[in-house]
């Protein structure tokens, strides 16, 4: 039982039976030191506002991405803190993918990602217009930097298609692939991109038949594709479909946290590995000293947080709300 439940539980012996303070306190084992205190919390509704409106934009944005958020614009305000605020707002996501239970064996060893263009990632992605009428998305990442490549939208894509959209990245890149981890869709298996691969020596690394785990970074893509884009979006037509495709990519690579790479971005991430400076393993470093942090923070969660004062914690981050950096809104552009 919590100190707030001991609580009410003592004013509802007193209202009720009229026993003294000290015995209500003795007979539910609270301290009167605990029943006299007075809380004198700080003012956080600036942050309260600040999150409500990051979490109405970002709809699919946690507890520890909206905290990243926060930390980039400056707030100082702890984890704890604002986990707290985060479960009084009511601000928890509404539906959870489920865990799976088991992992799936890869067919093939899977080389340890070292540098970029190593190892891409492509699958499609189906989803309807406004009359119902059926449209796929062509969706390629880089599974090193988690970049999105490519997102292609069309009615009825091919192999042909598939090639072309590759050999735009390429130049894009100045780089060509060395293995690719695709599905065994019809267009994958298509001779015209069996041709492009041969040509230009880059390994087409099929998953196994019903083993979507087999290629899981282009599905935790697909994942967050569908819940931040085409769950939040009337499509009235494919070139309406990839224009808003095209400005959710930017802001998925310019903009929203990955914790999988120290929570930066994608393009932030890749420069960091451009750098003559900056070898995989100091990228390594960061990344677990960050994920290291991560785990101290859902730790935290476990323990109860009823007696801690927040009025000591630092009172910077009351800073003036109004200079505080908004949140570019990719939901609510002009697209028409």
């Amino acid at each position: 039982m919590t100190s707030k439940q001991r609580r009410s539980l003592v004013e509802h012996m007193i209202d009720e039976y009229r026993a003294s303070i000290r015995q209500c306190c003795d007979l539910v084992f609270l301290s009167r030191s605990v029943w006299y205190y007075k809380a004198n919390p700080r003012d956080d509704r600036a942050i309260r506002k600040r999150m409500k409106e990051i979490a109405a934009v970002r709809i699919r944005y946690g507890v520890y991405r909206i905290h990243t958020l926060l930390r980039r614009e400056g707030w100082k305000d702890n984890f704890k803190r604002v986990y707290r605020i985060y479960k009084e707002e009511g601000l928890h996501l509404r539906s959870k993918r489920p865990r799976r239970n088991r992992s799936g064996a890869h067919r093939l060893e899977r080389p340890m990602l070292k540098r970029l263009n190593q190892v891409w990632s492509m699958d499609f992605v189906h989803d309807n217009l406004f009359n119902g009428r059926r449209i796929r998305f062509l969706t390629v990442v880089d599974n090193l930097s988690r970049t999105c490549l490519a997102l292609l939208c069309g009615q009825s894509l091919k192999g042909t298609d598939v090639v072309a959209q590759m050999e735009q990245i390429v130049a894009q890149r100045a780089a060509y692939p060395e293995r690719i981890q695709v599905d065994n869709g019809s267009e994958f298996i298509s001779k015209a991109l069996d041709k492009w691969a041969y040509e230009n020596e880059v390994t087409l690394d099929f998953s196994r038949p019903g083993k979507p785990t087999d290629n899981p970074f282009i599905e935790s893509f697909n994942g967050s594709f569908r819940d931040e884009c085409l769950n939040v979006h009337w499509f009235l037509s494919i070139d309406d479909a990839q224009k808003k495709a095209d400005i959710w990519k930017d802001d998925y690579n310019g903009f929203r946290p990955h914790s999988s790479i120290g929570n930066k971005t994608p393009n932030e991430f890749e420069s960091f590995l451009d750098k003559e400076n900056n070898s995989f393993d100091s990228v390594k470093v960061i990344i677990k000293d960050e994920q290291s942090r991560h785990s101290a923070r859902s730790s935290t969660l476990t323990k109860s947080t009823e007696n801690i004062d927040w009025s000591s914690t630092n009172n910077s981050s009351q800073s003036d709300y109004s200079n505080k950096e908004k949140i570019p809104d990719f939901q609510t552009l002009d697209l028409s």
